[in-house]
């Protein structure tokens, strides 16, 4: 039994998630999570949400509310959506944490102690109307280069060109519109990230088999331009982690917080050692998977994330580890993630354009949102959400395929044998080819889990559930039930056991339909398969089912045109 340590990247506060930040990080994370523990692995499966920074006070303005009490409260909200979605975590925590609190400190303070902090004075945009200085993406202005009259302080969508907020033309804070800006100086905290390139390197290089989207994109921040530069790891906010501290190694910081991308990926530490608080363990238990000297040298650590966090993973969070000089559990592997786009744009929360979350739920239950966007994860290239794609995918796999096999299977053993499996005949040629068939899938597929390669497991599942349709249909109960009952008994028999073994293999991709299916036979031996012979005479004879409602409901012509409708967005 080997331990897996498990993170997702930390889903934002400032609202309710849509499909791709799903499908990016936190249900390919509880997939693995569900198929190690399936496997009989221990397994510690850690997400938060991420509270601090800009954007967290920004919301709370907007709803009259405290950012404290805005941040609890959606932590609420994220917390049932992901229950609702199967999202399995260990623990779901917050960095806001007061263990986050102390354990960013410590780190802060090793680092400064080895000389890996420095304090430097900087100029960046102060609001007089807002009576805050202004983080570089929350000053707008006309961008210098092509006119977009929206430009952000640090970037142009329009035309993405890098900028610096002295570079616009009519600056106005995006919280209040005021023009009323000046520049004044102010002192930050300074990570010398330069200082740990070569290690950052050399430890980069030591990991084998990292997908070449992770890889490439740490190696293109080491070594492009000027290289790994120096990051600043305070800002100028009252809503954070406090940068002046009792023991900390330098003065003057007063009133300024940690920056969120600094405090945010140690609150995977934090929430593990929530964990342990919540089930009142030591800190021997959260510390055996996170330290070395404590046990966590036999723990494999994998991350799962958007491509977007990939810097900050292998690079930001990896030096303040290392850079602290503490056994601390270092990552062995990053399954990221390109961009899930929506029905030819992007989704965008500010024009009510596709698909979140909570919206997904009201529709149709989770099993159909996890299969879809699993099967089309965004593994080697961007992928896209259509209408058209997400119906046809439902209709075929899991009410045609899945859905419809168990429904002929279990109606026509009650209609003919009744509630319970039947016994007589036994297996014949066609039975056993079935089995070595399902055998090397069901080795495929367990490979394509172990590897995290996420599309090409859910078309071997797939494979998996289309081999028990071909057997039903070539084996042809109702036809042989006319002539040789005792065959079709033989025939259902298999086929009741498929269903079974459907939920199990099932589960890590549509956990509620696979209870469900499990329920309805009767059955709680969910034993991951190690012998496919024996996994399908589980159910013996006169064992008593049920036949379960439609699995999977289609969807109609009509549904999809009137859902495609509704989550547009606004034109224009």
């Amino acid at each position: 039994m080997a331990r897996i340590l498990i993170t997702s990247a930390l889903p934002y506060i400032n609202g309710i998630k849509h499909l791709g930040n799903l499908v990016g990080s936190q249900l390919p994370a509880d997939l693995y999570a569900r198929y190690m523990r399936a496997r009989g692995h221990e397994v510690m499966f850690i997400c938060a949400t991420d509270e601090h920074g800009t954007p967290a006070e920004i919301a709370a303005q907007k709803a009259g509310k405290p950012v404290a009490e805005y941040c609890a409260e959606m932590h609420q909200v994220q917390a049932d959506i992901a229950r609702r979605f199967g999202l399995s975590f260990d623990h779901f925590g917050r960095s806001s944490s007061d263990r986050n609190r102390v354990l960013t400190q410590h780190l802060a303070r090793r680092l400064g102690e080895n000389g890996l902090i420095e304090v430097v004075t900087e100029k960046q945009v102060y609001s007089i109307a807002d009576g805050r200085f202004l983080p570089d993406r929350y000053i707008e202005g006309t961008c210098p280069n092509c006119g977009y009259e929206r430009a952000r302080g640090d970037q142009c969508e329009e035309c993405t060109k890098q900028l610096d907020p002295t570079d616009l033309i009519n600056p106005r804070s995006a919280i209040s519109g005021s023009t009323d800006l000046e520049v004044r100086e102010t002192k930050h905290l300074f990570l010398r990230q330069s200082r740990l390139r070569d290690r950052l390197d050399a430890w980069i290089d030591s990991q084998s088999g990292w997908p070449v989207l992770t890889t490439s994109i740490a190696k293109k921040w080491l070594h492009d331009g000027d290289g790994l530069q120096d990051r600043g790891i305070t800002r100028d906010l009252d809503w954070g982690i406090p940068a002046q501290f009792p023991g900390a190694p330098w003065e003057g910081m007063e009133g300024k917080v940690f920056y969120v991308w600094f405090d945010a990926p140690i609150e995977y530490i934090g929430a593990t050692a929530e964990w342990a608080d919540a089930h009142g363990l030591d800190d021997a238990a959260w510390e055996r998977w996170w330290r070395t000297d404590k046990g966590a040298d036999d723990v494999r650590y994998v991350q799962f994330m958007g491509k977007d966090n990939v810097p900050f993973h292998t690079l930001s969070f990896p030096a303040t580890l290392i850079g602290s000089e503490e056994p601390w559990k270092l990552v062995d592997y990053i399954k990221s993630f390109n961009y899930l786009n929506y029905d030819g744009g992007q989704f965008s929360t500010s024009q009510g354009r596709g698909v979140f979350m909570d919206q997904a739920l009201e529709l149709l239950p989770a099993d159909y949102w996890r299969w879809w966007l699993l099967s089309h994860a965004p593994e080697n290239s961007d992928s896209e959400f259509t209408w058209e794609n997400f119906q046809a995918s439902v209709n075929k796999d899991l009410a045609d395929v899945l859905g419809n096999f168990v429904s002929r299977v279990t109606k026509f053993c009650r209609s003919k044998f009744g509630e319970s499996v039947p016994e007589g005949g036994a297996w014949s040629d066609t039975e056993r080819a079935l089995v070595d068939d399902l055998e090397s899938r069901v080795r495929a597929y367990e490979r394509l889990m172990e590897a995290m390669e996420v599309r090409k497991a859910a078309q071997e599942l797939r494979a998996i559930w289309v081999a028990g349709n071909e057997y039903l249909q070539s084996a042809a109960p109702w036809a042989a039930f006319k002539t040789d009952p005792e065959r079709a008994a033989a025939i259902i028999r298999l086929s009741l056991n498929l269903i079974r073994l459907y939920a199990v293999l099932s589960a890590p991709f549509i956990p509620f339909a696979s209870a469900r299916m499990l329920a309805a036979m009767g059955s709680t031996d969910d034993a991951w398969p190690q012998d496919l012979e024996a996994a399908l005479t589980v159910l013996k004879p006169g064992h008593a089912f049920t036949v379960p409602d439609v699995l999977f409901a289609k969807i109609a012509d009509d549904q999809r045109a009137d859902w495609q409708a509704r989550f547009a967005g606004r034109r224009g």
